[in-house]
C-alpha cells in the first residue's frame, strides 16, 4: 500500500553528532539496598545487593562481598528491572554512522537494551558489530535486511535469491511486506526454513494470516492480517478496500473466528508484535496533531520530519475511505485482539515502529507500555512483552530477566512499574551489557540531542 511505503521513507538520518562516553564494562558495579524486579516471577525482592562484572550479573543476595574498587550505587527507594526491548524499531537509513549512534542513544537512555531493527542495510551490520565490541553505545541489535515486497520480489527465483543473499550477509530476520503473491511467499518461506532465518513483519494480503503462520512466520507485526481474516467473504474485497491492517473493514469483523486464529498462531509458535503506538499516533482521530506535537520528546526531532508527520496524519483523514466511526471500532478491536491474545496464551512482544509517525525512539516504548495496559494487560503482563517474553522468543534465558548469570542489561527506576506502568519513565540509570549510564550522563546526552 502506498501510504505504508511513504512512512518507511521517513526513516532518515536526523540526529546530531556522536558523543563519547566512559566505558565501565570492566569495572565491578554493585547495587545496594535495591528492590529487584526479576520478571521471571511477578513482584519485587526488597533490600537486595546485585553484583555485576564483565557484562554479567554475578551475584544477587541480601549480604554479599565485593571489591573495594567497585562502583557502588545506593538503591534505597529504587527499583532494578531488566532492560526493555523494542522488537519493531528502526535505525536511521543511510551511511552516516554518527546519526545512527545518536538514534541508538535515544533508545539507550530510555532503558531500551534490545532492539530488533525491522528494515536494514549493510551499515546496520557494522553498527551491530560495533555495539557488540563496545565501540558504539546502544541496545543489542538484531537486524533485518532489505524488505521482501511485491515491488521488489516479482518471481519465486528472485525471492529465493534474496533469502540466500541476506543469510550470507548475516541478517537476523527477513522482513516481509505487502504485495507478495502466495507462490512467491511460499518460495521465500521454504528457502528461509532451509537456511535457518526467521521471517516476520507484515502479512501480505494475497498470503493471509493462516498461510503466513503455517508457512513459518515467527512474528506478526502490527497485528497485520488478523482483522481481514475475521471478515466474512474477504475474497470480495480488494486490498485497497480492506485498508492498512484491515482498518476499513474492522466494523465487519466476525469475532467468533478469532479463537481459531489464535489456535493456529499457538500451534505454529507465532508471536504478535502489536505496535499499538502506530495506530494510536497516526490512525487515531482522538489524538490530534497539536496534542501529539505537545509530547515532550518531539524536541528530539527536526522540524521538517515533524511537518511531514503532521501532513501525513492530515492526509490520512482526507482519504475517501476514512470513517471516524469505523476507525474507532478498528482501534477498539485492536485492543480486544491484544487482550484476548494475552488471555489465550499467544506470545506478545512490544514494538513501537519508531522512528515513525510521532513515535520517537526509546520514548515510544514507554508510551507503548501504557497502550498495552489500556488494552487490558496488567502492568506485569505489559512489562513481560518487553522483557521476559523477548528472552523466550530468542530461546535465551539470559535476556529479559534479573538472575545470576543473566546479561547485565538493566533499568534503574525511581518508582515501581508493577504498580504504575508510567514508572518506567522515572529512569535513574541504565546499564547496557555492563556499561553504566548514570542519570547525569543520561541528562547530558539528551541535552545534546535536542533539535
Amino acid at each position: 500500500m502506498k501510504m505504508q511505503f511513504v512512512v518507511l521513507c521517513l526513516i532518515v538520518s536526523f540526529w546530531g553528532k556522536t558523543q563519547t562516553l566512559p566505558d565501565s564494562r570492566n569495572q565491578e558495579i554493585v547495587f545496594k539496598n535495591i528492590s529487584v524486579i526479576p520478571m521471571n516471577t511477578e513482584g519485587a525482592w526488597g533490600k537486595q545487593t546485585v553484583v555485576i562484572k564483565d557484562g554479567i550479573i554475578q551475584k544477587i543476595g541480601k549480604k554479599l562481598s565485593y571489591s573495594k574498587e567497585a562502583l557502588v550505587i545506593d538503591g534505597k527507594g529504587k527499583f532494578l528491572m531488566p532492560g526493555l526491548a523494542d522488537m519493531h524499531g528502526h535505525i536511521p537509513m543511510g551511511n552516516n554512522i554518527e546519526s545512527m549512534q545518536d538514534a541508538l542513544y535515544l533508545f539507550a537512555v530510555n532503558g531500551v537494551t534490545t532492539l530488533r531493527n525491522m528494515l536494514g542495510q549493510a551499515p546496520h551490520l557494522e553498527v551491530r558489530r560495533k555495539i557488540q565490541s563496545g565501540e558504539m553505545v546502544g541496545p543489542r541489535v538484531y537486524t533485518a535486511g532489505a524488505q521482501f515486497s511485491g515491488r521488489d520480489v516479482k518471481t519465486e527465483e528472485a525471492g529465493i535469491e534474496q533469502v540466500k543473499r541476506e543469510k550470507q550477509a548475516g541478517y537476523d530476520v527477513l522482513k516481509m511486506k505487502e504485495g507478495l503473491s502466495l507462490a512467491n511467499f511460499k518460495a521465500i518461506a521454504k528457502t528461509a526454513k532451509e537456511v535457518g532465518v526467521p521471517m516476520g513483519g507484515h502479512v501480505p494480503f494475497q498470503v493471509g494470516i493462516i498461510n503466513a503462520a503455517e508457512l513459518g512466520f515467527s512474528t506478526v507485526d502490527h497485528l497485520d492480517g488478523i482483522i481481514p481474516a475475521l471478515v466474512p467473504r474477504l475474497d470480495t474485497f480488494t486490498e485497497r478496500e480492506v485498508g492498512m491492517f484491515g482498518m476499513y473493514v474492522a466494523h465487519l469483523a466476525d469475532l467468533s473466528k478469532l479463537d481459531n486464529i489464535f489456535n493456529i498462531l499457538l500451534k505454529n509458535n507465532v508471536w504478535l508484535v502489536p505496535t499499538q503506538s502506530f495506530g494510536e499516533h497516526w490512525q487515531s482521530p482522538k489524538r490530534l496533531v497539536k496534542d501529539l506535537m505537545d509530547f515532550p520528546e518531539m524536541k528530539y526531532m527536526d522540524k521538517k520530519t515533524l511537518e511531514n508527520w503532521s501532513n501525513m496524519k492530515g492526509m490520512f483523514f482526507k482519504d475517501s475511505s476514512y470513517s471516524l466511526k469505523n476507525t474507532e471500532i478498528y482501534l477498539k478491536l485492536r485492543q480486544k485482539i491484544v487482550y484476548e491474545a494475552q488471555k489465550k496464551g499467544v506470545g506478545i512482544m512490544l514494538g513501537t515502529d519508531a522512528a515513525q509517525v510521532f513515535s520517537i525512539p526509546g520514548f515510544a516504548v514507554h508510551r507503548e507500555l501504557i497502550y498495552l495496559v489500556e488494552a487490558g494487560l496488567t502492568p506485569y503482563q505489559a512489562l513481560c512483552t518487553s522483557t521476559l517474553n523477548v528472552g523466550k522468543y530468542f530461546k535465551n534465558d539470559k535476556i529479559g530477566v534479573i538472575n545470576t548469570g543473566a546479561n547485565a542489561d538493566l533499568l534503574l527506576l525511581n518508582a515501581n512499574p508493577l504498580k504504575d506502568i508510567r514508572a518506567t519513565s522515572a529512569i535513574d540509570g541504565v546499564m547496557l551489557n555492563g556499561r553504566w549510564l548514570s542519570k547525569t550522563e543520561i541528562d547530558n546526552i539528551l541535552k545534546k540531542l535536542v533539535k
